[in-house]
């Protein structure tokens, strides 16, 4: 039978690619991993690593065997999870992943409620507009603005999220107000994303806004691009310009104003995702749970 404590490390090392960041992780010396891999070729009569001046790079038989080993893993983060969740109180750590515009304005202002009804629940809240492997135990849950497509992540549908034109009373003072599509041609825009080829991300409809069919191909220019939400709506909270954003974000600022209000956006629904090890988590039921009211306590969804 295999030493489980080797084939451990023999996962680490493979997901870190070399001895020296495997041995910074589990916090034990290079010589001593390499004795531990060198036993575990032992005792399969196999190499497991090609060793090149780069790196590590496994052979045939160290596939095989990473993908047990990961699968091992997942097996007992999922015991573990059971264990802990046997108690009767909700407790333990909860890593949750969202967009930037999620987490940073609606999340952020809802997680102290939460703490102080769940006093033995800690969160590591993740800002990314990148997508983690929930799989991989990259975070225990997301709230995600697409359906997932990951067949082994359980999903339930969390709120719809609606955009409009907003501009700041600052910049619409010194600019004027848009009364129709045509007017936007002559306003500062403010887009999602650094890439000009981005333009046709759903939430930049405003380059496009009431373009002709043959007009789709040159879209309006934007004055200023920003890789995220917050940012843009920083940026129009300060008179910069008008931009398509959110209802929620929007909305939580207070201080924006609606611009061609009868002019819907893109809407997108958002999931709240986790995996199936999590499926009898008490942690992750009562966060789902208290998003959920949440969601229904305001009109803006």
């Amino acid at each position: 039978m295999l030493d489980w404590d080797r084939v451990r490390i023999f996962h680490v090392v493979a997901e870190a690619g070399s001895f020296t960041r495997a041995a910074d992780r589990l916090g034990l010396s290079q010589s001593a991993i390499s004795r531990q891999i060198g036993a575990l070729e032992e005792d399969l009569g196999a190499p497991l690593f090609h060793r090149h001046a780069r790196g590590l790079v496994l052979t045939e038989q160290g596939d095989i065997l990473v993908e047990a080993a990961r699968e091992i893993a997942r097996k007992m983060a999922a015991a573990q999870t059971a264990l802990r969740e046997s108690r009767e109180v909700p407790a333990g750590h909860l890593r949750v992943c969202t967009t930037v515009g999620v987490g940073t304005v609606w999340l952020a202002s809802h997680l102290g409620e939460f703490l102080d009804r769940y006093p033995e629940i800690t969160i590591s809240l993740i800002v990314t507009d990148a997508e983690l492997d929930l799989s991989m135990r990259e975070a225990d849950v997301a709230v995600r603005m697409q359906r997932p497509t990951q067949s082994d992540l359980i999903q339930r549908r969390l709120m719809t999220v609606h955009t409009h034109i907003y501009a700041a009373q600052s910049y619409l003072e010194r600019h004027g107000t848009p009364t129709s599509t045509a007017d936007l041609d002559r306003h500062r825009l403010v887009a999602y994303g650094e890439d000009p080829n981005l333009s046709s991300q759903p939430l930049n409809w405003i380059l496009y806004a009431g373009l002709e069919e043959g007009e789709i191909d040159r879209p309006r220019k934007a004055a200023l691009r920003v890789n995220n939400v917050y940012g843009m709506l920083r940026a129009v909270q300060s008179g910069l310009g008008l931009a398509s954003l959110p209802d929620y974000l929007a909305s939580g600022s207070g201080s924006l104003v609606r611009v061609l209000p009868e002019l819907d956006g893109p809407s997108f629904t958002g999931y709240f995702v986790y995996p199936e090890e999590l499926r009898n988590s008490k942690r992750v039921a009562v966060f789902r749970d208290f998003l959920l009211e949440k969601v229904a306590q305001q009109p803006v969804w």
